[in-house]
């Protein structure tokens, strides 16, 4: 009848069953019948357990890429990246140590304060570590990798005074500000610009304004009411 919508048509193959079986054919599907055919099986059970070796080494790099920047210095930049983000990453699990532990009459205002740096520097795990991946490296990632590799020296797991939190903090600021002047004058000569961006505009620039909160914290000055200066008899 003109005028009138056909319903698509539908190919189906007849498949005799496997010996033993129902002794009737049974109607498949055309996709269902080349599934079958090619082995492939479809089904939502996750599979898991799945292992494989690593598809790259710690401590290499992709042999080519379209960055203008030779093996070697992606090498070598790579691998001081890796201190730093190890040092970092450090820096930044003390801030969270210290946001959980501070104790005394600042407590607020050092346990928001701690936090508010514990965001900042994980904003530059995550850009440090990203730049080793553009690199074609592979960035250090899991807790006992980066214990084994850190400059900064080891907390106790108990709770210290506010002022020695604020001064081992301050120690690991010193050791990455150092490191990180150092990696930008090397990128620099190397003709890594990106790198150098990053170590400047994020790591150093970020690492010496937060020195700046802590150290002021340490200022012995009164609270409440100041201290007429002596006068010297003569």
């Amino acid at each position: 009848m003109e005028g009138k919508m056909q319903r698509p048509t539908r190919k189906i193959v007849l498949t005799r069953p496997p010996t033993g079986g129902n002794s009737e054919w049974r109607l498949m599907s055309k996709q269902q019948a080349n599934e079958k055919l090619s082995g492939r099986r479809i089904s939502a059970q996750p599979r898991l357990q799945q292992k494989a070796p690593e598809i790259q080494a710690y401590g290499t790099v992709s042999y080519i890429l379209p960055l203008e920047l030779e093996e070697p210095v992606r090498l070598e930049v790579t691998a001081q990246l890796n201190q730093l983000l190890a040092d970092t990453m450090t820096l930044r699990d003390l801030y969270k140590k210290s946001h959980w532990q501070t104790a005394g009459p600042t407590f607020y205002q050092l346990h928001l304060l701690f936090d508010k740096h514990f965001g900042e520097q994980v904003e530059l795990v995550d850009s440090i570590a990203e730049r080793i991946q553009v690199l074609g490296g592979v960035s250090i990632a899991m807790a006992p990798d980066v214990a084994e590799t850190t400059q900064i020296e080891r907390p106790p797991r108990g709770r210290e005074e506010a002022p020695v939190q604020i001064s081992r903090l301050l120690n690991a600021h010193q050791v990455i500000i150092r490191e990180t002047r150092k990696m930008a004058r090397r990128a620099s000569e190397l003709g890594d610009d990106g790198s150098n961006d990053l170590l400047v505009s994020e790591v150093l620039r970020s690492n010496e304004l937060q020195v700046w909160f802590l150290s002021e914290h340490l200022v012995n000055v009164p609270l409440v009411e100041a201290q007429e200066p002596v006068r010297r008899v003569s």
